[in-house]
Formats: structure tokens, C-alpha cells, sequence
């Protein structure tokens, strides 16, 4: 039953956004300045866990398919897909689940416990749709590009560790990336990173707007978003790949 009760509450939370918007003024600057938040502030952490990930994929994939009957630019077309349609949206989102996630959860949350969500209220501003909704939107925006970013880089990475490693070479890890390469696979994994941004920062959001107490609960609020953010992310790389990959 917790359940449900939650996810009426969420839902509510999100019809709530939407309501007594804020000027266009005002909401874009707010955008802009989340933008650079959540996206500039998260390159660093993309940019190791992207380029490692690919590297450690190469390895352990060309490991195992070392053998006189498997061509070697096969190993660029497994890195090549495994990085696309799971490792750099799912990997990446769940990395931006704790950095993002907590980061929304425990600024709201301090606002709330400092009653200056109240003070916003009392001023007539709709404090859902002034702290929450350029969030939310400023994910939608920023983490599919990250997500981008994060194919090419752990290609990358997969290349170095390849020819590093005498694994591949570096024509034959070329071919592999050209081989047989579907779009729908980039498709599928921006429908992911979509879907994974929303979740983080609305789950995020509604935690830290949830928020009672004093600081002891502002640490609890930021360590709920974090985890639901990152169940929310499992169970619907789960969902969207049984929907869009089985057909």
C-alpha cells in the first residue's frame, strides 16, 4: 500500500509543476543555470567512467573471443553495441543518479527544512514549478547529450585498450564499428537516456520536496532519491528493452 500512496503523491507532484507557471524570464534563466549545474558540472565524472568502461569492455570481451575462428573486428562491433545500447546510457544514468540525484534531493530539502519553499509560497510563486520543473527540464536536455558524449568517448577508450593491449588492431577495430551498424541502436539509446533523465530528477525533486525535520532528515531525503532513482533506472531499462528490442 506504500506504494501506492507514494505514487499518488508523485503523481500529484508532477500535475503540481505544471500550475501558476513562473514568468518566461525568470524559468529561463533558472533553466540555464540548471543546465550548467547538471550537465558542465557532470563532464569530469562522465568522462572517466565513459573512457574506463569502454577500456575494461574491450578486455574482457576480446579476452574471451580470442580464437582462429572468430575474425578480430568482431571485437569492435560487440564493444561497439555494448557500449550503445546499454553501458553508456545505463552506466552513465545510474553514475548521475547519486551525483544529480542527491545533489537536487538535499538542495530542495534543505530549502524545505529552512522554510524557504514556505517563504515561496507565502510570496504567491508556485515553488514546484520555480525549483523543480527547470531541473527536470535541464535533464531532459543535458543527460541525453552526456549520454552521446559517453558513446563516442568509451568507443574511444574501447580503441586504446584494443591496440594497447594487442588485442585488435586499430584498422580491423574500425571495421567492426562499421559493421552492420543499425541507427535504431543511437534511437534506442537517446529513448533511454530520455526516459533515465526524467526519472533521476522528478524522483530526485519529489524526495528532497518531501522533506521534514532537520538536517538528519535531509541526508535521508537525498539517500531515498538516490536509490529509488536508481531502481527507477533498472526497472526501466528493463521495460524500454523488452518493448523496443524484442519486437
Amino acid at each position: 500500500m506504500a506504494f501506492f500512496e507514494h505514487f499518488g503523491k508523485y503523481t500529484l507532484f508532477l500535475i503540481s509543476l505544471f500550475k501558476r507557471p513562473e514568468r518566461q524570464k525568470v524559468f529561463f534563466k533558472q533553466t540555464i543555470h540548471e543546465m550548467n549545474s547538471i550537465g558542465v558540472g557532470s563532464f569530469g565524472i562522465v568522462s572517466l567512467i565513459s573512457i574506463f568502461t569502454g577500456a575494461v569492455s574491450t578486455i574482457q570481451i576480446g579476452v574471451q573471443l580470442i580464437s582462429s575462428l572468430v575474425p578480430e573486428y568482431i571485437l569492435g562491433r560487440i564493444v561497439r553495441d555494448s557500449n550503445i545500447l546499454e553501458f553508456s546510457p545505463t552506466i552513465t544514468s545510474l553514475v548521475l543518479a547519486g551525483k544529480v540525484g542527491s545533489n537536487i534531493a538535499s538542495e530542495i530539502g534543505t530549502m524545505k527544512v529552512t522554510e524557504q519553499v514556505d517563504a515561496l509560497e507565502i510570496m504567491g510563486v508556485n515553488s514546484a514549478n520555480y525549483l523543480v520543473l527547470p531541473k527536470i527540464i535541464a535533464g531532459l536536455a543535458t543527460i541525453p547529450l552526456l549520454v552521446i558524449y559517453s558513446m563516442a568517448l568509451s568507443i574511444f577508450g574501447g580503441s586504446l585498450s584494443g591496440v594497447a593491449s594487442d588485442l585488435i588492431s586499430v584498422d580491423n577495430y574500425i571495421k567492426g564499428l562499421r559493421t552492420d551498424f543499425l541507427a535504431f541502436s543511437v534511437t534506442f539509446a537517446l529513448i533511454k537516456a530520455t526516459t533515465f533523465a526524467f526519472l533521476i530528477t522528478s524522483i530526485s525533486a519529489y524526495h528532497g520536496y518531501r522533506t521534514e525535520g532537520g538536517a538528519l532528515e535531509v541526508g535521508q531525503s537525498s539517500t531515498k532519491a538516490v536509490v529509488y532513482s536508481a531502481v527507477g533506472v533498472i526497472i526501466f531499462d528493463y521495460i524500454l528493452s523488452e518493448i523496443l528490442l524484442s519486437v
